[in-house]
């Protein structure tokens, strides 16, 4: 299969550039995957479309403002004083490696090699409040950071760090961008990127589908670069993701075990959630093949590089929430695992005609 077969044409105009003014109150396009129907209608609905005794798993991660703006020191032993006057560094922190040391995305790559340091000040202000080393260097501008210890990192990244909107978000962040990039259920703190699906919800919302019986349980999947990295390759076959951070907590490996052996419904809220509860599955024991058959899954954390795409078998999810994703990405392709490429292409089509905004600030996606 190419990746080819996952495109699809959409107008620029589509592209939400912000938030719905009222969080909510977006647009749902309801898909029977085993009909192969759709329909129109509102995420405020959600609650009336779920069952007594559903299960939904959200992702509770939480996004930091992880884009910082850095000027490199020229020469190992320059002073803080003198940094390079040919333009500031841009660098997205993806994952923290350690105490110290992250894995960034770094522009104009080029220009930042091993061995270099660079310093991130607050706007209008020369004096660093963070520094950090360029440990490795990989493709495509990846590199291997590790900062200067500081009393009180986070605290400093609050201060000077920006959040990390996606690049088909033709506009700065703003203040406003740090509450509606954020589900209003985000805990660990860890993401360079926000569960989309999770936008939608709002306590109003979460507090009906708990009084109609629906359960509701929570994983942590950190988003790095194996959710929203480019694609790069021709063939499905050949692509690779990143590896991201996740915790199971017992709860939730509770809960979805009742559910699996009562054979209730699992709904999962985006594709972070929906990666995370299939590669649990995968290490679970297993009693047969068939889906929902014998598995049994442990609190444990780890990391999942998991990639998912048509002619996969879901062994958890039985319900998808999802946003409308870019063509050929790997979250297309995903979906379409789940719900049919032909299936899925044919939705797209009819929410490209009927105006729904596409993407993380977009409208959304219920899939049975």
């Amino acid at each position: 299969m190419r990746v080819a077969d996952f495109h699809f044409d959409l107008p620029e105009e589509l592209i939400a550039q912000s938030p719905p003014p009222v969080r909510g109150s977006s647009r749902m396009l309801i898909l029977d995957r085993r009909a192969r129907e759709y329909r129109d209608d509102f995420f405020r609905n959600l609650p009336h479309l779920l069952h007594p005794g559903d299960l939904l798993i959200l992702n509770d991660s939480r996004v930091i403002p992880a884009r910082l703006y850095a000027t490199r020191v020229r020469g190992p032993h320059t002073q803080a004083s003198s940094p390079d006057p040919s333009g500031r560094i841009e660098v997205l922190l993806t994952q923290q490696l350690g105490p110290h040391e992250w894995t960034a995305l770094v522009r104009p790559g080029r220009k930042v090699q091993p061995g270099e340091r660079l310093h991130f000040a607050a706007a209008n202000d020369h004096a660093p409040l963070l520094e950090a080393e360029v440990l490795s260097a990989g493709d495509y501008g990846e590199r291997t950071l590790r900062f200067t210890p500081t009393e009180d990192f986070r605290a400093i990244l609050d201060r000077i760090g920006h959040m990390p909107l996606p690049p088909y978000i033709h506009r700065n962040d703003t203040a406003d961008d740090r509450d509606r990039y954020q589900t209003v259920f985000s805990h660990e703190p860890g993401s360079a990127a926000a569960p989309t699906a999770g936008l939608h919800f709002t306590p109003e919302i979460l507090d009906q589908l708990r009084a109609r019986g629906i359960q509701i349980e929570t994983i942590t999947l950190h988003v790095g670069l194996g959710t929203f990295q480019p694609v790069r390759a021709e063939n499905v076959e050949d692509i690779r993701l990143h590896a991201e951070h996740y915790t199971l907590p017992a709860a939730t490996a509770e809960a979805i075990n009742a559910a699996l052996r009562e054979k209730r419904r699992i709904i999962a809220a985006g594709t972070t959630t929906t990666r995370t509860l299939e590669h649990c599955a995968h290490q679970a024991t297993t009693a047969a093949f068939e889906p929902h058959a014998g598995i049994r899954l442990h609190p444990h954390t780890g990391e999942t590089s998991i990639f998912i795409h048509p002619g996969y078998r879901f062994r958890v999810v039985s319900g998808l929430l999802t946003n409308f994703h870019l063509p050929q990405s790997t979250l297309l392709m995903l979906v379409s695992a789940f719900a049919g490429r032909e299936a899925v292409l044919a939705a797209y089509a009819h929410a490209v005609r009927e105006r729904y905004r596409f993407f993380s600030y977009g409208d959304c996606m219920f899939i049975l």
